[in-house]
């Protein structure tokens, strides 16, 4: 019989127990089945009391919104009601400034008739 090198043995012997401890750790290790029943109560409970919540905010989110319809179509009526009660201007800006130059030329002609007088002679510039 031949015999093995005994680095050869002791190279066999390190690959063997490395592959074991592997095979260990690629195993899940077991949890005990009451603190994974108590986690999955607890996010269960966590999970109802979100669900509440979302439906108590959806709920007072439609209240909400219901409400600011209400108001919205009241203000609404208000503005068509000062809309109508307010009468409509009687010119234009425009207008008014047109106005306002007719008038200015109306009374600058009138003052400068008064400040002639009743002369009747030219006054001709002196060359």
């Amino acid at each position: 019989m031949r015999s093995i090198p005994s680095s050869l043995l002791v190279t066999l012997m390190l690959t063997c127990t490395a592959l074991q401890a592997e095979e260990e750790s690629a195993q899940p290790a077991a949890a005990p089945t009451a603190a994974i029943d108590e986690q999955s109560r607890q996010l269960e409970q966590r999970l109802a009391q979100s669900e509440q919540l979302r439906s108590e905010q959806e709920a007072s989110s439609a209240v909400q919104l219901q409400r600011l319809r209400q108001e919205n179509q009241r203000l609404r009526l208000q503005l068509k009601e000062s809309q109508a009660q307010t009468q409509p201007r009687l010119l234009s800006e425009e207008q008014t400034w047109f106005a306002l130059g007719a008038a200015l030329s109306l009374v600058s002609v009138l003052f400068g008739a008064l400040l002639r007088g009743s002369r009747k002679t030219r006054r001709e510039w002196i060359n």
